[in-house]
């Protein structure tokens, strides 16, 4: 087995059959840009450099939703993006949830996020206000601050 840092995915544009890539620890950000794998079920991203600045993690996820259609299994555990106790300490379990809710409004068919099965009151709670989920909590939220 070998462990090869990605600098290019220029070539994964000739497995157009390929289902499952594993894009694991390679500095990848959120200008991350895959060639069309229709055929693509499973994707990890994990411990990259993706994170919500910007606005720009929408515009990751509205890539992979185009051009990843088959898109399953997705996992960005060790990124920004995925707001955990892991990555951040002052994140908690819910902005874990509305990050799940975000991601789950743009790619739709997903049926596992990160270690979890989506459930069928994610899905519906996603449809409702995913879109409105990626904003996260202030650090120094005080009340009568």
């Amino acid at each position: 087995v070998a462990f090869v840092v990605c600098r290019s995915l220029e070539g994964l544009k000739t497995f157009s059959y390929l289902e499952e890539l594993i894009l694991d620890n390679n500095l990848l950000g959120n200008d991350l840009l895959l060639p069309r794998l229709p055929h693509l079920h499973t994707l990890t991203l994990n411990k990259n450099q993706i994170s919500f600045q910007r606005n720009t993690c929408k515009i990751l996820l509205d890539h992979l939703a185009e051009v990843v259609p088959s898109l399953q299994y997705l996992s960005l555990l060790g990124n920004m993006a995925c707001p955990n106790e892991l990555v951040c300490k002052e994140k908690d379990e819910d902005d874990y949830q509305r990050y799940r809710y975000f991601v789950l409004h743009k790619l739709t068919n997903l049926k596992f996020l990160d270690t979890r099965k989506v459930t069928r009151r994610e899905r519906e709670e996603a449809l409702v206000r995913g879109a409105f989920m990626k904003v996260v909590k202030p650090k120094d939220a005080k009340v009568g601050a």
